[in-house]
């Protein structure tokens, strides 16, 4: 079986790019930052007071690390002035910025925005929103980006998944958006697609789930799933998405057969995308908890520079790999 992880820690060690964590005050943030930099997978720098940080980790080897304390950081008056130019519109003033630039997510957003690094990963103890919202305000979305989404790498327990042939899966969205339109929901699906063949190398074959299978059942919900397909389907033709579709029928090939038998997708998806946000989060939960699967992410997709947020609940080999998909975002 392919070891999807090692994959990318090879393509990201190639590129040698810089990534920020941003929370030094977690230890597993701490470790990772070690580990990542004894690996080679990037160059990492840490955010946080240099002293604090080695005296709470003193097993740890951060050599190689580099660490960089906001609160003292020379380039302060810098950010400052750039975050008010940015901000301008909302009335920012110098010292409502150096308010902000207290907080290291806002700092390594500013670092990403410079140019001062390459990538950002945050949120280990940390909210979602707390990490995405200065990515919104300072990194923005990308040019041709109608929103930001995410999705996660599931990747396959060692004793595999005889529906899991390429070592993985992806789900969307698993971290970001707590409902979407049809329109919506075609570009998560159109996103996620790319997503999954450029970071994870797979041919993706993406299932645009529900309750119902290709008109089983009828609600305004599986309407929305179905238009978004239609509408998924015109604007990018050159990809194999197909719905609406229950799991059992994306994924199990005799399901597939019997429920969506002119289909393409049902019976062999590797990317899903979820109707909602509620689904989509318990879904990647059941997959890790109970089904073995390592989950790598939210990895956000639609920044116009890389972005990660990371699951409160995560492990220093979570953030490892996150920081090394960082870096092929940053290709």
């Amino acid at each position: 079986m392919r070891n999807i992880l090692a994959e990318i820690k090879e393509k990201a060690i190639a590129l040698q790019k810089t990534v920020v964590l941003c929370e030094g005050e977690d230890k597993r943030v701490v470790q990772a930052a070690a580990d990542a930099t004894k690996e080679g997978v990037a160059k990492i720098v840490l955010l946080g007071d240099p002293v604090a940080i080695k005296q709470a980790n003193p097993t740890v080897d951060l050599t190689g690390v580099e660490i960089v304390n906001p609160l003292t950081d020379p380039r302060l008056q810098e950010y400052n002035d750039k975050l008010c130019e940015l901000r301008a519109s909302k009335g920012m003033t110098p010292d409502q910025a150096a308010k902000l630039l207290q907080d290291g997510t806002y700092f390594g957003a500013m670092m990403l925005k410079m140019g001062h690094v390459d990538g950002l990963v945050s949120g280990a103890c940390h909210s979602t929103a707390n990490t995405l919202r200065p990515g919104l305000q300072i990194i923005k979305t990308a040019k041709g980006a109608s929103s930001v989404s995410s999705f996660n790498l599931m990747i396959c327990p060692p004793q595999g998944n005889q529906y899991c042939p390429d070592g993985l899966v992806v789900f969307a969205d698993c971290g970001l958006n707590p409902t979407y339109t049809s329109e919506g929901l075609a570009d998560l699906a159109i996103a996620t697609a790319k997503s999954a063949k450029a970071i994870a190398g797979i041919e993706p074959k993406v299932a645009m789930l529900s309750f119902s299978s290709m008109g089983s059942a009828k609600h305004d919900n599986v309407s929305l799933v179905a238009e978004a397909t239609k509408i998924a389907k015109e604007k990018a033709p050159e990809l194999c998405i197909d719905g609406e579709l229950q799991f059992d029928a994306a994924i199990v090939p005799s399901v597939g057969e019997m429920k969506a038998p002119n289909s393409t997708v049902a019976g062999h998806a590797n990317v899903f995308v979820f109707p909602d946000l509620q689904a989509a989060n318990i879904g990647y939960k059941i997959a890790e908890r109970l089904g073995g699967f390592m989950a790598v992410g939210p990895i956000c997709q639609g920044f116009a520079k890389p972005l990660n947020d990371l699951s409160r609940g995560c492990k220093a080999e979570d953030i490892v790999a996150a920081v090394a998909i960082t870096a092929l975002q940053a290709e």
